[in-house]
């Protein structure tokens, strides 16, 4: 709708409706969210409800967002130099560290034998 309204100077609400497969009230609800906005002004003469664009707080956002675009930029572009520095290459002679096996048993655990069976099984105990 706000695309529509860039080109034009006004249109009526049948105008604005008129491409979209929506009831008359359902653009009707999409033109209140505007309005309530700011981002278009609704004037009414007699039975006809014309609408027309309100590009300053667009305007506004834009200044918003092309700070934060100029923020994250940079704070990118620091990051992709500080990853594409070569500071530390790997040396050839760097120790391999193997971690211990999981199928291995620990060192702890190598002399304990079974546990001794608890005094009842697991389960339901019957009663007498």
């Amino acid at each position: 709708m706000l695309a529509r309204l860039e080109g034009e100077d006004a249109l009526s609400v049948s105008e604005l409706a008129r491409p979209f497969k929506m009831s008359l009230p359902a653009v009707m609800k999409h033109l209140d969210v505007l309005s309530d906005a700011g981002l278009i002004e609704k004037t009414k003469t007699g039975r006809t409800v014309t609408c027309e664009i309100n590009a300053a707080p667009m305007e506004e956002a834009m200044q918003w967002l092309i700070r934060y675009q100029r923020f994250w930029s940079g704070a990118l572009d620091r990051l992709a130099a500080f990853l594409e520095e070569d500071e530390c290459p790997p040396t050839p002679t760097s120790k391999i560290i193997q971690l211990p096996r999981r199928d291995r048993a620990s060192p702890s655990k190598s002399g304990s034998g079974r546990r001794p069976p608890a005094s009842t099984p697991p389960g339901r105990t019957p009663r007498k």
